[in-house]
């Protein structure tokens, strides 16, 4: 049975890759060239210093399913495919001063693409915690204690 044959009876037997990412990164639906409905997904960098204009990538929005429990969203693909990933460069300007944007694609292998959305998983938490460990310190040091209330009762007002 041929590739084409197994994604169109299901495909059951073919390894998938689940990506798992926030709906923020999920574009408005729009119409291809071709007629088809797709939509637009980022790819945030992951390095802190690095400036450039997100990549993105566009599939079907049938394909992004949203998570139970609120703001994340997942996609599956094939684990042996590829998807062009895109990213816009800027050419220089022209002679009215205007800058002049192209786009550099390239083919991401989806395991290599779940590991670029899924960047954020891997980044150090320890200076948030450590911030928060020292405000909530600094809070309780801080913070006045308010005079306590005495409890009235019916019965002790009659």
């Amino acid at each position: 049975m041929a590739d084409n044959e197994r994604t169109a009876t299901g495909g059951a037997d073919r390894p998938e890759v689940t990506i798992k990412f926030g709906k923020g990164l999920v574009g408005e639906p729009f119409t291809s060239k071709a007629g088809k409905q797709l939509v637009e997904v980022s790819i945030p960098n992951q390095a802190a210093d690095d400036h450039r204009p997100w990549q993105t990538f566009v599939v079907a929005p049938g394909m992004i399913h949203d998570n139970k429990f609120g703001k994340g969203v997942w996609m599956k693909l094939p684990e042996d495919g590829e998807t062009k990933v895109s990213r816009p460069v800027l050419q220089g300007q022209d002679e009215t001063g205007r800058n002049v944007w192209s786009r550099e694609s390239r083919m991401v292998p989806n395991t290599e693409l779940k590991s670029m959305l899924e960047a954020y998983k891997d980044k150090s938490r320890d200076s948030v915690l450590s911030d928060l460990s020292s405000k909530q310190t600094a809070a309780a040091h801080a913070a006045p204690t308010a005079p306590k209330r005495a409890a009235h009762s019916k019965d002790a007002s009659r």
